[in-house]
């Protein structure tokens, strides 16, 4: 029994030591010092699906009032290798898609799951986004180039809302229709919906969150938007007055203030409710071609001290200080371990800041990274 505990003691030191991915002191763009937080992966977070189901490339993630993580994938994406059960006769015991929208609880345990088209609405082709609204409504979006829609549903899946209709865009000034939205957020004391729109536009746009309703919208440094082909990103280059494509996140502070990831252009720009423009952050602004910021959360603490940025083209989680844009620490790189990241694309963070990440491409994974200190 004694050798048993040393044993089982030994095995927990060296897991502790083996897949402890700590923040670390960047050597990139913005001057690093010290005090970010620390955090740890979890690789047994979440516990595994049933045998049958497989991910896709997981394109949002969430986190509810209760503390439970939604996850969004493609199950279009299964490799077709992963899809024998699909086959008929089925090839062998593994797999087919798992639902598209998946609810996790804390603990990683599956809680739920549903998706795909149904009676009244328009289920996107190539599914993109996810947020869950203090009410615990399910907002869900797609980017294939005729996804112009977002949905709203209950937690259990049941259809309420549609803003925007599939086929064919506006432009960035229609009221009406969207331009493969990317992601977006509840203003609750307003009920008004911020839109990251998106992929196709170039832009942020309000809605009255319980009509679908307009309300306004702007681009960059709160102008009005346009749609006039753009040259590539040059970091050497005069700052764009236009966002680019895509207009990949929209975030709302505690104190009011939009947080909109401008991902090809390496900034955040931040703006008041009304479209004021206020000021923007930028970020490892030699990046090019897919950009740097891919997501962008606060953390939970009352004055939201820092900023988490997934950057999916260079592997990483950077940390910075809401109030100056230092950067204090770094987590990951790129690579295919626990811990590390493959096209990380999107974040959540729950009340007591442990970060939730959702990669696409070949990463194709959910993970948790438990802050430690």
């Amino acid at each position: 029994m004694e050798m048993e505990q040393i044993r089982t003691s030994m095995v927990a030191m060296l897991a502790a030591v083996l897949l402890t991915h700590c923040a670390q002191q960047p050597a990139g763009d913005a001057p690093a010092s010290r005090g970010g937080p620390r955090y740890q992966v979890d690789p047994f977070w979440p516990k595994p699906l049933r045998e049958d189901w497989m991910l896709g490339q997981v394109a949002g993630i969430a986190v509810d009032s209760r503390g439970h993580i939604w996850a969004y994938h493609r199950p279009g994406t299964l490799l077709d290798d992963e899809k024998g059960l699909e086959k008929s006769p089925p090839q062998y015991r593994c797999c087919k898609p798992a639902p598209a929208v998946i609810e996790f609880d804390r603990d990683g345990n599956y809680v739920r799951g549903w998706g795909g088209p149904g009676p009244g609405y328009e289920w996107p082709k190539v599914e993109h986004g996810i947020y869950v609204d203090p009410q615990d409504h399910v907002w869900i979006a797609g980017n294939s180039p005729t996804d112009h829609q977002i949905l709203k549903f209950t937690r259990d899946g049941k259809f309420l809302l549609q803003i925007g209709r599939a086929g064919k865009s506006e432009g960035s000034n229609s009221r009406t229709q969207l331009g493969r939205p990317a992601h977006m957020m509840l203003d609750a004391a307003a009920n008004e919906l911020y839109v990251a729109d998106g992929y196709g536009n170039r832009r942020v746009i309000v809605f009255d969150a319980t009509s679908g309703q307009y309300k306004r919208h702007w681009g960059a440094y709160g102008g009005v938007p346009s749609d006039e082909k753009l040259p590539p990103y040059d970091p050497a280059a005069p700052l764009a007055k236009q966002f680019g494509n895509p207009v990949h996140c929209v975030r709302i502070s505690s104190e009011g203030l939009v947080y909109v990831c401008d991902r090809a252009n390496d900034r955040i720009q931040v703006f008041r409710k009304n479209g004021e423009f206020v000021r923007e952050y930028r970020v490892e602004v030699e990046t090019l071609a897919n950009g740097s910021v891919w997501d962008m959360v606060l953390s939970p603490d009352p004055v939201q001290r820092d900023m988490f940025i997934a950057d999916g083209s260079n592997g990483q989680i950077y940390i910075h200080r809401r109030e100056d844009g230092v950067r204090t620490a770094v987590i990951g790189r790129m690579g295919r371990m626990a811990g590390e990241f493959k096209w990380i694309h999107n974040l959540a963070i729950d009340n007591e800041g442990n970060l939730y990440t959702a990669e696409v491409g070949s990463g194709r994974r959910v993970q948790k990274f438990r802050l430690v200190n």
